[in-house]
């Protein structure tokens, strides 16, 4: 029954996926965390951040949350329903939405989707900050790694490294 679950939530997942994986983070976490219980916030945050500190597609902590849950039968089930009906849809929706490449209405319909895409993004971001930062210290962390992307610059991976740094530090 528990793959059956994920089958059915990371699929419908999968074909709310717009504007990219990250979009869905909320839901996702809200499915795996509030609704069934199989993740802490903490949990799911510090999954996120090892998936996305890995190599590889952004997405990453979808095989994780499905081993996390049913083992590698999750994994299989969760990858396969996140990754499948999305890649599908994409490759059909592709071919028609290029018979609109010289419509103007496209343009104006790809401009309005772009700030819903980036509250989806930044509402991810908002819910992992919030999971991550359970002291101070982390909130502060949160902070300063955030300003230095935003206002730096910096290259993520010594984003990532700084805030590494400091919780070994004074944690």
């Amino acid at each position: 029954m528990i793959l059956l679950t994920l089958a059915i939530i990371f699929t419908q997942l999968s074909l709310l996926a717009f504007g990219g994986g990250n979009a869905i983070l909320p839901e996702m976490q809200h499915q795996v965390v509030e609704v069934h219980h199989w993740l802490s916030d903490s949990e799911f945050s510090a999954m996120f951040a090892m998936a996305q500190a890995a190599p590889g597609p952004n997405m990453m902590i979808v095989p994780l949350v499905g081993w996390h849950v049913a083992g590698p039968a999750g994994l299989f089930i969760t990858s396969l329903a996140k990754f499948g009906p999305s890649s599908v849809l994409t490759i059909y929706a592709l071919k028609f939405w290029n018979h609109f490449k010289d419509n103007p209405l496209r343009e104006r319909f790809e401009k309005a989707l772009k700030p819903i895409t980036v509250g989806l993004v930044l509402t991810s971001a908002w819910i992992i900050a919030e999971a991550s930062a359970q002291n101070l210290l982390l909130a502060a962390i949160v902070a300063v790694a955030a300003m230095l992307s935003l206002c730096k610059k910096i290259h993520p991976l010594w984003v990532m490294v700084f805030g590494a740094a400091a919780g070994a530090c004074f944690l």
